[in-house]
C-alpha cells in the first residue's frame, strides 16, 4: 500500500510540474508577440480571427465574438489588414461560425472580398495550421483575447509561421472565468499534442491560396 501511495504522489507531481510548466512555457516564449497597439503591427497583412460562437447558451450576444469582430474591423479601417481567414467550427446547417463572423464584418464595414471562410477551423491547432497549408500564409495576424493568444502564437511558432497576435478587449473577468480556466489545461494539451502526439488537422484539402496584390 504504502509503495501504491508513493506511485500515485509521483505520478500527481509529475502532472502537476507538467501542468505548471507548460503554461509558463506557453506564455513566456510567445509574450513578446502579443500585441495591444495597433501601431504595434508591422506589415502583416492577412488576419487569422479565430471562432467562437456567436450567442451564449441563454441566447444572449457572445461578448468574446463581438470584441474579436470589433477589433478585426478596427484594424481593417486602419489600414493595417488587407485581407481576414475566418476560421472556426461549422459542426452542423444551425452552427456555423465562420458564416456569422462574415455577417458582423460585413456589417462593420469590411468588404466582403476581402473576407475568406475557413470552415475546418474545428480548433485553434486546425485553424492555424490551415492557414498556412491551405491557403498560404507564412506570415499571420491573429485575432482573439489576450489569455488564447499565447496558445495561438506558440502553436504558430512550432509551424514556422511568423505570427504576432493583435488581442481583442476581454469580457468582465467572473463572466469568462470558466473560459480562462479551461485555457489552462489547453495550454498544457497543445504542449503534448504538438511534442507528444504530433497531431496534425482533422481535415486539410486542395490549396486555396490567397495572393495579396
Amino acid at each position: 500500500m504504502k509503495r501504491v501511495k508513493r506511485v500515485l504522489y509521483i505520478l500527481s507531481g509529475t502532472v502537476i510540474l507538467f501542468f505548471i510548466s507548460s503554461n509558463i512555457w506557453v506564455v513566456t516564449s510567445t509574450e513578446n508577440r502579443v500585441l495591444y497597439d495597433a501601431g504595434q503591427l508591422e506589415d502583416h497583412r492577412v488576419a487569422l480571427v479565430l471562432g467562437t460562437s456567436h450567442k451564449l447558451v441563454g441566447g444572449e450576444s457572445n461578448p468574446f465574438f463581438e470584441h474579436r469582430m470589433d477589433r478585426a474591423a478596427e484594424l481593417y479601417r486602419l489600414g493595417k489588414i488587407d485581407h481576414f481567414i475566418l476560421s472556426g467550427d461549422n459542426r452542423t446547417r444551425y452552427y456555423n461560425e465562420p458564416s456569422e463572423m462574415r455577417k458582423a464584418l460585413l456589417t462593420r464595414g469590411v468588404k466582403a472580398d476581402a473576407i475568406t471562410l475557413d470552415y475546418a477551423g474545428l480548433r485553434t491547432l486546425d485553424s492555424v495550421v490551415r492557414s498556412k497549408e491551405i491557403f498560404g500564409q507564412d506570415k499571420i495576424i491573429i485575432i482573439t483575447q489576450t489569455f488564447h493568444s499565447y496558445r495561438a502564437v506558440f502553436i504558430s511558432n512550432y509551424y514556422g509561421i511568423d505570427a504576432v497576435a493583435m488581442v481583442a478587449e476581454e469580457p468582465e473577468f467572473e463572466s469568462s472565468l470558466k473560459v480562462r480556466v479551461r485555457e489552462y489545461f489547453a495550454r498544457s494539451k497543445a504542449v503534448l499534442d504538438l511534442y507528444v502526439f504530433k497531431t496534425t488537422p482533422r481535415f486539410l484539402g486542395e490549396k486555396e491560396e490567397i495572393i495579396i496584390s
